[in-house]
């Protein structure tokens, strides 16, 4: 029996067929296709048919290079991958956007909690104690290049600068805070990648703020 996360999956795909830069389409036996939302009406793109190989088609930009953030609109292009089933797409999207379809199905649920920036900063040990230190001005600014869809990263932002409720950052539009839109920009219905809470990387620009390395 499917689980919460599949269930979840399956209904929104009766509604839309887009997830970030892919595009998901059903085939009539009951499988689906994965390929880049750029690709549509390319026949010759590289075929893939195991969910793993997933992780290796996310690695990389267009140009070779790692990509740390799954989530920033950088997939590279020129493949298409075929799953068998409902199960191995969930398994294919996790490698694309990790977390993002339990976050989805959490939040669908009504379940899904979030944490400020300033409580992730004071939860910091060791070396990224010091980004604790950041100054709202520059959180304002870091956030706003850092996180934004155009270049930056495809996530809806639900987390708040601090306990108050202050914005992640006003240089965003409005958009960046809506699970409707569409962060790429193609206007269709998506299945939003949702931001549930700061990530990793955006520590690390925090600290590099404060100690001046930006």
């Amino acid at each position: 029996m499917p689980d919460l996360i599949e269930r979840s999956l399956e209904a929104a795909l009766t509604n839309c067929c887009r997830v970030g830069q892919m595009s998901i389409r059903r085939m009539n036996g009951g499988g689906f296709v994965l390929s880049h939302r750029d690709d549509g009406g390319r026949d010759d793109l590289q075929r893939f048919q195991n969910p793993e190989e997933a992780a290796e088609i996310a690695r990389y930009d267009d140009a070779g290079n790692y990509r740390p953030l799954k989530t920033a609109p950088n997939l590279r292009h020129g493949w298409r991958l075929e799953l068998v089933d409902l199960t191995e797409l969930r398994r294919a999207l996790d490698y694309f956007y990790p977390g993002r379809l339990a976050m989805f199905a959490a939040w669908k649920e009504n379940r899904l909690t979030t944490t400020s920036l300033r409580t992730t900063l004071t939860r910091q040990s060791g070396m990224y104690r010091v980004a604790a230190k950041i100054s709202d001005e520059q959180i304002n600014e870091l956030v706003g290049n850092f996180c934004r869809s155009n270049g930056g990263c495809l996530r809806t932002i639900l987390w708040k600068r601090d306990e108050r409720g202050a914005s992640a950052s006003t240089q965003l539009p409005p958009e960046k805070f809506d699970t409707v839109h569409d962060q790429t920009g193609g206007g269709e219905l998506v299945i939003p990648l949702l931001c549930q809470e700061p990530c990793n990387l955006l520590i690390n620009e925090c600290r590099k703020a404060v100690k001046g390395e930006m």
